[in-house]
Formats: structure tokens, sequence, C-alpha cells
């Protein structure tokens, strides 16, 4: 007979999934202070697994962990920016080329749907739909590629760019879904891998590298 979990770690496991999606959905600001007997007083858990939830985001990125104890959601500098931005042209238009072969029309069409629901996201000026709707984009067709570990450093990514996402949106003035994201349909209806590639990676770096642009104006 298999035991049942303990209910701490069950607690622990409930907070982390929901701490780590509201951090890659933007729905946190960055630099967003956080104290460990806040996060188990709003989630209504004890601080074992308040303290283990933090732990495990701050080893993927999602919070920052100061020498004093102080967390607090990441504020990236231009240059990580640019980094993140980096892996994300060279891991995404990967995974894209390898779906390709298993993207079958009802997947392309699932995707032009999604796309249309970030046109709906963009027209209510909802930072949080957009940016999950988005994802979701990707991620229904990285899940073709059936490359997990490469799937999963994507998701890291995703993860600590989450608060930053939301202040890029709020600083780009979208009035349609993102206009690589016809390309990227384009491609794959056409089988087009060189064209996939590129799309993907223009898509997925154009906006971070207007955010690092802007940052290096600033100074």
């Amino acid at each position: 007979m298999n035991a049942s979990r303990p209910p701490e770690t069950s607690a622990h496991e409930r907070l982390y999934r929901n701490l780590r999606q509201r951090i890659m959905l933007g729905e946190l600001p960055p630099g967003l202070p956080m104290t460990l007997r806040g996060i188990a007083a709003e989630h209504r858990v004890s601080m074992t697994p308040a303290r283990e939830a933090v732990r495990r985001l701050v080893a993927e990125g999602a919070l920052t962990l100061s020498s004093s104890g102080r967390i607090a959601t990441p504020e990236l500098s231009v240059e990580r920016i640019e980094e993140l931005a980096a892996l994300r042209g060279l891991i995404e238009p990967e995974l894209a080329a390898r779906a390709l072969p298993r993207a079958h029309q009802a997947l392309i069409e699932r995707m032009a749907v999604i796309n249309a629901a970030i046109g709906e996201a963009v027209e209510r000026h909802d930072a949080v739909g957009y940016i999950r709707t988005n994802l979701e984009f990707h991620r229904i067709l990285y899940l073709r590629a059936q490359a997990p570990a490469m799937l999963a450093i994507v998701e890291t990514v995703w993860l600590q760019l989450g608060p930053t996402m939301r202040a890029l949106y709020g600083r780009v003035k979208r009035h349609e879904p993102p206009r690589h994201h016809r390309m990227i349909l384009a491609s794959l209806r056409a089988g087009d891998e060189p064209g996939l590639r590129l799309a993907v990676r223009a898509d997925v770096t154009h906006g971070l590298r207007h955010l690092g642009t802007e940052g290096q104006a600033a100074r």
C-alpha cells in the first residue's frame, strides 16, 4: 500500500507551483519584496512549506535571496536580459525545428486559435492574459519536439523573465498579436524549417532586445 504524502510536503508543492506560475506570468512585478512570514500567511501554510518553496524558486532564479535574508522577485540588469534573450534565441528555434515534423494541421489550427486569444488580451490591456497565452502558443509547439531537457531549460528562462516581461508589456504599446506569430504559423503550414527558425528567433528576442536597448539609453 502506498503511503500518503505528508501534509507539509503537499502544502509545499502547492505553494511552490502557485508562486512559480504567478512569477512566470508576470503577476508579481520586478523587485517585489517578500518575507517568509508574509508568504506563509497569505497562503495559509506554516513556515516550513514556505521556506522550502522559496528555496526551490531561488535555485531556479525566480526569486532572489540576499545575505540578509531579503526575498524579492528579480530585477534584471540589461546584461542579464540580453543573456536570457540569447538563450531563448538559441534554444527555442531548435525546439521549433524539432517539432516541425510532428506539427500536424490540428496543432497549427490550435496555435492560430491561441494567437487570436492573444489579440483579445491585447484589446483588454490584460498583461497577464497576454503573457499566459503567448507562452501557451510557444509551449504547445515545443512539446511536439519531444525534447524535455531543452523545454525545461526554456521554462526556467521564462520563469526568470516573468516579472520583466510584465514590465516590458507596459512599455511596448501593443495593438495586435506579435507579428512574428503569423510568420511562425505560415512556416509551419509550409513545412519551412529555415523560415520557422528565423521567425521564432525574431519573435522571442525582439521585445527583450528592445527592453535592453531602452535600459542602455537610460544610463
